[in-house]
């Protein structure tokens, strides 16, 4: 039996805070050229696949070298859609096209600071460790433990207000997801689970390699934190 490492791309056209943001120009290519060059780039998979609900990207994905072999359908393609179903959505087309697969993982397509080298290392550590997932992961600048909360009053209250007088370099080291990429297994995918467990592990990426994109603050900040990253290399 022939397996097929599958790449995913979720990229629906309805996003509202950024308009169009998964093909909206970002330094002069479309936003979604980035995930998709660098998951061709890494030699890993033998499909790279955007799943969209949208023509448009459908046909600018594809000029960057990715298949569309299928349109999500319109429940599977609004705000509320979580990724998991998205794709389990992708797998279940695989299954009935006769794709058998070990291995699929979720790209995002709004990850331009996207490395192969960060998605080999994943897949490595993906079969050598015989995890359900692994993923991008990068620490918290500041220790959560001493985090606190702010109510419409003004008044504030600590989280974790037994760790008030501990010092920092005595807390543990916390994490949060870079929003980057996920190796899955098909199973863990398909039984919808869930990615921060401890049967996952992750890929370590430097905080100021990583950024959401979800406000157009987000995507300004990004722009310049680019510009700063071509000038490095």
């Amino acid at each position: 039996m022939v397996l097929t490492n599958i790449c995913i791309i979720p990229a629906r056209g309805g996003s509202k805070r950024i308009p169009r943001k998964n093909i909206k120009l970002f330094h002069g290519k479309p936003m979604i050229a980035y995930s998709i060059e660098t998951a061709i780039q890494s030699k890993l998979f033998d499909r790279v696949i955007v799943s969209t609900d949208d023509l448009e990207i459908a046909e600018v994905s594809r000029h960057y070298g990715a298949e569309v072999p299928f349109m999500r359908p319109s429940e599977l393609s609004d705000d509320q859609t979580a990724t998991i179903p998205v794709i389990a959505h992708g797998i279940q087309w695989m299954i009935r096209e006769g794709i058998t697969t070990d291995c699929v993982a979720c790209i995002y397509a709004t990850a331009p600071f996207i490395l192969k080298n960060d998605l080999i290392n994943a897949e490595k550590s993906f079969r050598e460790g015989g995890w359900e997932y692994v993923f991008s992961a990068t620490s918290f600048g500041f220790p959560i433990f001493r985090g606190f909360k702010k109510d419409t009053d003004g008044n504030i209250e600590m989280f974790f207000p037994e760790h008030f007088g501990t010092r920092s370099q005595d807390l543990p080291e916390a994490f949060h997801d870079a929003g980057q990429f996920y190796f899955g297994k098909p199973s863990a995918w398909l039984e919808g689970k869930r990615i921060f467990d401890n049967w996952s592990s992750i890929v370590e990426l430097p905080r100021w390699r990583v950024q959401d994109i979800d406000t157009q603050d987000d995507w300004e900040r990004a722009e310049v934190l680019y510009k700063m990253i071509s000038c490095m290399n």
